[in-house]
């Protein structure tokens, strides 16, 4: 059980658009037994959770990533389409489990007939409030190149189906931007021969929605 304790004095909203911005006045206790002073921190605040997930497709050892245009990256400084995995938000009501799955058709065109669990995280503690619920899933591999993408999100999304020698060598090449997909791709690289050995034995049934 925890066993530090933290006071909140204030909490405010900066901003509140397509994402919020939260400033905290607060205080904790210290390793030495004592309580810090007060003092304020800004915290970029998604909507809620994100679920992720890695859609490997067994029978072909193929593994799908997308790649699509990230603002974020545009505002670093640096060319903004990125090749990832898939990932999105959480909706009221679903489990990571079930939004995993749905991204996973929305964004790339695979059901996802069985997950397997890779981690919960926070991708940056000190600034945001992000929780991300990470997956490898197995499936069919649709074809490559395939677009795909929610219009209404303005999302317009380009299947990389590699294989899963290629997709490790994109991590180990350092071509991989982005902190989830390292997570999962160096996850991915441990369990291979597992992970492939374990669902090339699975019947592919019908996906669960």
């Amino acid at each position: 059980m925890p066993d530090k304790k933290y006071e909140i004095a204030h909490r405010e909203t900066l901003f509140q658009g397509y994402f919020r911005i939260d400033r905290f006045r607060l205080r904790h206790e210290r390793f030495q037994g004592d309580w810090s002073d007060f003092f304020t921190r800004e915290v970029f605040q998604q909507s809620g959770r994100f679920a992720a997930v890695l859609p490997y497709d067994p029978k072909s050892d193929k593994v799908m990533l997308i790649e699509q245009f990230r603002a974020g990256v545009l505002a670093g400084g640096e060319y903004p389409w990125i090749t990832e995995a898939v990932a999105g938000l959480i909706d009221g009501g679903e489990t990571p489990e079930q939004a995993a799955r749905r991204e996973a058709r929305e964004e790339a065109g695979c059901a996802i007939f069985e997950l397997q669990k890779i981690a919960d995280y926070f991708s940056s503690p000190g600034c945001t409030a992000e929780h991300i619920t990470l997956f490898a899933g197995r499936t069919v591999a649709p074809p490559d190149g395939a677009i795909h993408g929610v219009p209404h999100e303005h999302e317009n999304i380009r299947v990389r189906a590699l294989d899963a020698a290629q997709a490790i060598s994109l991590l180990y090449a350092g071509k991989i931007r982005d902190g989830l997909t390292l997570i999962a791709l160096q996850w991915f690289a441990m369990h291979h021969t597992d992970l492939r050995s374990r669902w090339m034995v699975s019947d592919v049934g019908t996906p669960i929605i």
